[in-house]
């Protein structure tokens, strides 16, 4: 099997001949010390990675200076050491800046570049999963999350009203990478931290949940999986998420409580699942030992019968040791051979490194 029938195996929870290897993201500093100055794409392709994600093309308004810019939502961002942008200020402070606000263009001739690229180089080859959003992440971003979470009290009106045009604009989107080429449609946006969710399940039902749907219908009216992302402990609202018919869950954070065998025990016959090699501690400060046992303890528990696709907890963001993450593609194609080994599963399944790193 090539990259993109191991990934598309894997998420109809079938066996593929070996585990699949996919990251959400891969920044910058990892790629350079693992080969110098070389593109996301071309690291891809040297590390013979399953997959690729892919981004939406967008363009800078404006410069307030070497670090800082506005992009084309209002949104203001400062890009920090490592190349990562967090947003500082959010355009949408009240009801008559919502008003007098206009989204970004949708069908913009540029808007899709990055994944017409991919599709002319990967398609056929590598899963070419497209990220977009659903309403949350954005909404948060035009409004400021302690902003957003009062409106879901004080002013639900206005909060649907801000998710509607989210919810508008990034369907659009995904409904052009479909058509596009992209193999897996993708959202990345966060409900959860490690305790609990952001919101309570009340308002996740009301505020997130309907415009989640929306999106994973996008995908099943294009005929192409469904992956959603999110960090954190779900199990408030998990059900709620596996409901609305997505294929596949990612990253199942195990410092959050997500375990993935017991994930897979409950929601297996329902959904792939992508992850969790821990990324905030183990892939960052243990030793290739320990990332070794770390990767054949998530086989064990993830990859006995297919529907899973070996990544992260997260991503492999600035801080990991790029070593340790060299060590993880590694033991997963040594180990992740179908069928798995009998002895692996035995061994390894009532195992649970994570503890060590919880406070």
């Amino acid at each position: 099997m090539n990259g993109q029938e191991r990934m598309m195996t894997a998420i109809r929870r079938e066996e593929p001949d070996r585990l699949p290897i996919w990251e959400l993201i891969v920044n910058e500093p990892v790629i350079k010390a693992l080969y110098g100055d070389i593109s996301y794409e071309d690291f891809v392709e040297a590390e013979d990675l399953d997959g690729i994600t892919i981004f939406e093309d967008f363009r800078i308004r404006k410069w307030l200076n070497s670090n800082t810019y506005i992009d084309e939502w209002g949104v203001t961002w400062q890009v920090e050491e490592h190349g990562i942008p967090y947003a500082v200020d959010h355009p949408i402070k009240s009801e008559e800046d919502l008003a007098e606000w206009e989204p970004p263009d949708p069908d913009a001739d540029y808007r899709l570049d990055a994944l017409q690229s991919a599709v002319e180089r990967f398609k056929g080859e590598r899963a070419i999963v497209f990220l977009g959003h659903d309403a949350f992440e954005f909404s948060h971003y035009l409004r400021g999350m302690d902003r957003l979470l009062m409106d879901y009290v004080m002013n639900p009106d206005f909060a649907k009203k801000l998710a509607r045009l989210v919810t508008d604009y990034k369907t659009r989107v995904l409904e052009r990478a479909a058509e596009v080429g992209a193999d897996i449609l993708c959202t990345g946006d966060d409900y959860a931290h490690r305790k609990a969710p952001i919101m309570s399940p009340t308002h996740f039902e009301e505020f997130v949940l309907p415009y989640l749907q929306e999106v994973v219908d996008v995908a099943k009216n294009a005929g192409v999986p469904f992956l959603k992302h999110t960090d954190g402990n779900l199990w408030p609202i998990l059900e709620d998420i596996v409901d609305t018919g997505l294929d596949c869950l990612d990253p199942l954070e195990p410092i959050a409580d997500m375990d993935i065998g017991r994930v897979k025990e409950q929601y297996g016959d329902r959904i792939a699942l992508a992850g969790n090699v821990d990324c905030g501690q183990l892939l960052c400060h243990a030793t290739e030992e320990q990332v070794v046992e770390a990767v054949k303890e998530t086989i064990a528990k993830g990859s006995p019968g297919g529907g899973h696709i070996m990544a992260s907890s997260n991503s492999i963001h600035p801080a990991v040791n790029p070593e340790n993450y060299r060590v993880m593609v590694e033991t997963a194609r040594e180990f992740g051979k179908y069928p798995i080994d009998p002895e692996l599963i035995e061994t390894y399944s009532e195992k649970n490194y994570i503890d060590k790193y919880r406070l």
